[in-house]
């Protein structure tokens, strides 16, 4: 399925060499780090089933000669407490790759832990830029960051409803309260005004404070935050008869949305990358997938990347030294299931940008933009 993405072999004589010393026996080990269980779960589960298929077709590729990865799964819960307490496990077990954290607010505190410890890190999902602007060299991330994804939807409000009354809202958590910055920081820039609201993240009632948009006569509402509670927030709405615009940011990548919205949900935008499933390089992966009645929504083909990329790395140097590996994905594009990979001295991926899209009748539909 996926020879042709691990199709270099040119350092494997080294790489055996590499691998008969380092890895204990045969097997090297890397982690899936992200929420297993709590409302982020889907996300969670998504990369883990990214990540497990690609170990799976690397396996089977022969890329890593006589050697075998194996993966294990790690639950944070988007709990920066409990991601801590997990990346310092993961330290204790000569693990070589560690795919996650999801939310920023785990992935950050996690960061320094791996880097400190000598192990790669690359996030699939985690957009706050603070990730990658600390400067360590282990640290990646394999989706776009919340200053593009910010500015995409500013500059969408902005070109569609010029001159509307606009709510900035957000979860106060590191990636509702970051992207929700950006967003009315850009809007604010194009001469827009903008009332900012904050909620707790975990609440089930928003009537109040779809009441006071309403009375405020807001017409497009922001939100920066989690499916869960925004999708509670677009049902009460659509129940109170706002009338509201509603568009947030890319953890409404879930058909989860669309379990608690149902049809109060239709016309909700969003923004995420390119949505790789739709592209025919990952024809046979989806297929793959579908087949073990899995979906490849989301994060799952950026996870399924994100192992892609290591191995190349890995196989490009014949090493699993972290700082070796590191160098090698910044050197030149890698061509993944989501398509050509190319970090940045930073360890952001400076390929994706990010799309709006629209949810429509229980699917997600590209937003057409002039």
């Amino acid at each position: 399925m996926l020879n042709g993405h691990y199709a270099s072999a040119a350092s494997a004589a080294l790489l055996f060499c590499a691998l008969a010393s380092a890895a204990r026996g045969s097997e090297i080990k890397i982690a899936v780090a992200g929420p297993m269980s709590g409302s982020s779960a889907a996300f969670g589960l998504q990369m883990r089933d990214g990540a497990a298929a690609a170990v799976e077709a690397l396996n089977a590729s022969g890329l890593l000669p006589d050697t075998r990865v194996i993966m294990s799964v790690a639950d944070d819960a988007c709990d920066p407490k409990q991601a801590v307490a997990v990346a310092n496990k993961i330290t204790t077990e000569r693990v070589r790759l560690v795919i996650g954290h999801f939310c920023s607010s785990s992935s950050i505190p996690a960061s320094d832990i791996y880097a400190e410890a000598g192990i790669v890190q690359v996030s699939p999902g985690s957009t706050n830029p603070q990730l990658t602007e600390r400067g360590l060299q282990t640290v990646f991330r394999i989706c776009g960051r919340d200053d593009q994804q910010g500015t995409a939807a500013a500059e969408y409000i902005h070109r569609n409803h010029p001159n509307a009354k606009i709510a900035v809202l957000d979860d106060k958590s590191t990636a509702g309260k970051g992207i929700a910055d950006v967003v009315e920081a850009q809007l604010q820039r194009f001469g827009e005004q903008v009332i900012r609201q904050s909620y707790v993240a975990g609440e089930k009632d928003y009537r109040a404070l779809v009441s006071r948009i309403k009375q405020d006569g807001v017409r497009v509402v922001y939100i920066g935050g989690y499916h869960t509670e925004i999708g509670l927030f677009v049902r009460q709405a659509s129940e109170a008869g706002a009338g509201l615009i509603v568009m947030a940011n890319d953890p409404l990548m879930t058909s989860e949305f669309w379990a608690i919205t149902s049809t109060a949900g239709n016309g909700t935008l969003f923004t995420f990358m390119p949505e790789p499933a739709r592209n025919a390089n990952a024809a046979g992966v989806v297929a793959g997938l579908n087949a073990s009645n899995l979906s490849a929504e989301g994060y799952t083909l950026y996870a399924y990347a994100a192992v892609q990329a290591w191995a190349e790395a890995v196989n490009r140097t014949g090493s699993l030294n972290a700082a070796r590996v590191a160098t090698a994905l910044r050197s030149r594009a890698i061509d993944t299931v989501i398509g050509p990979v190319r970090f940045d001295t930073k360890g952001d991926n400076a390929v994706p940008g990010f799309l709006v899209y629209r949810w429509r009748d229980g699917r997600v539909e590209t937003v057409e933009q002039n």
